[in-house]
């Protein structure tokens, strides 16, 4: 009839494309709620566990440069610290992972989301897309992180220096690019250990949790859920520790001091195993297990309870 508003027509791929942004979450504002979650999570994370993955690392270099601080457990290690470099010394090589902990975070998670989407088809999500989406996104993680992993190893394997004698980060890299270049002789040593701690590490995380969050048991309470979730969580985080940790241990020998300076002993994750393996035993490629575990079994439980609830706020919030 003449005066009638115009019909809205919506043509069949409108529908399908409205379908597909709600069901799979491809939408720009979507993807930039996933940016911004994951990114939240990793700043959260690093923030709370970096001491422990000072002291970490403090054990992984053991057996690589002879001095006269050998730790012979964590709370000697903890202990000597302490009492040599002072509290913030459990902070050292903290402003590289927070300048990368939250894109590095939001690239993960980001990365995660769109390769599960790409492995599944639009089907169902099973636990081999779960992994193969979680080695993808860890990969990618790798790649960007590394530049950053170098910088906080060398800092961080600085003994009985304070943290107020240490040089910039800046300062740091800059030295490392001027001297030995951008390459993976220079600022990206150590890439294939860093793809394969980062590849390991999250293919069995997101495998592990994602498969068995269907199973939590439905409940109205929502610290009953939470605390399903964040065990989750701590499993599988933990168990993607014991897996990836010779790839850490690899990675910290090649990114730190070499034991005779100037002569390049460590180099590519395989080779630098097997060096550790014939020189030090099968137990030398676990060294740092303790805290890597006390540290990234927590973290695996806050980041994905921060990626989750932030995430569902922000859709909700802004759907």
């Amino acid at each position: 009839m003449a005066g009638d508003p115009p019909l809205l027509t919506t043509t069949p791929q409108q529908v399908a494309k409205s379908v597909q942004t709600q069901q799979y979450g491809t939408s720009y504002k979507r993807m930039f709620q996933q940016l911004v979650s994951g990114g939240s999570a990793g700043l959260v994370e690093i923030c709370l566990m970096h001491p422990l993955d000072v002291v970490k690392t403090r054990f992984q270099l053991q057996g690589s440069v002879k001095d006269s601080v050998q730790y012979r457990s964590l709370g000697h290690c903890v202990t000597t610290m302490y009492r040599t470099e002072g509290f913030l010394s459990f902070y050292k090589g903290i402003f590289p992972p927070i300048l990368a902990e939250t894109p590095k975070r939001a690239v993960k998670f980001f990365f995660f989301e769109r390769y599960q989407h790409l492995f599944s088809q639009g089907g169902e999500k099973t636990p081999v897309v779960y992994s193969l989406a979680g080695l993808c996104s860890g990969l990618t993680e790798g790649v960007v992180i590394n530049p950053f992993e170098r910088v906080k190893v060398l800092l961080q394997s600085e003994k009985n220096v304070k943290l107020k004698d240490q040089e910039s980060t800046f300062a740091k890299a800059r030295k490392i690019v001027q001297s030995e270049g951008l390459g993976t002789k220079g600022i990206n040593r150590g890439l294939t250990a860093t793809l394969g701690r980062h590849g390991v590490w999250n293919m069995v995380y997101f495998g592990i949790y994602h498969s068995a969050k269907p199973y939590i048991p439905e409940s109205k309470s929502w610290i009953e859920t939470t605390a399903y979730k964040l065990l989750i969580g701590l499993g599988a985080g933990s168990i993607a520790s014991v897996i990836n940790i010779p790839y850490d241990v690899a990675k910290s020998r090649i990114q730190g001091p070499q034991p005779v300076p100037g002569q390049t002993k460590y180099f590519g994750a395989h080779h630098t195993m097997l060096i550790i393996y014939k020189e030090e035993g099968f137990r030398a490629l676990y060294k740092g297990l303790v805290p890597k575990l006390l540290r990234l079994g927590p973290s695996g439980a806050i980041m994905m309870f921060v990626y989750d609830t932030l995430s569902q706020y922000l859709a909700q919030k802004f759907p």
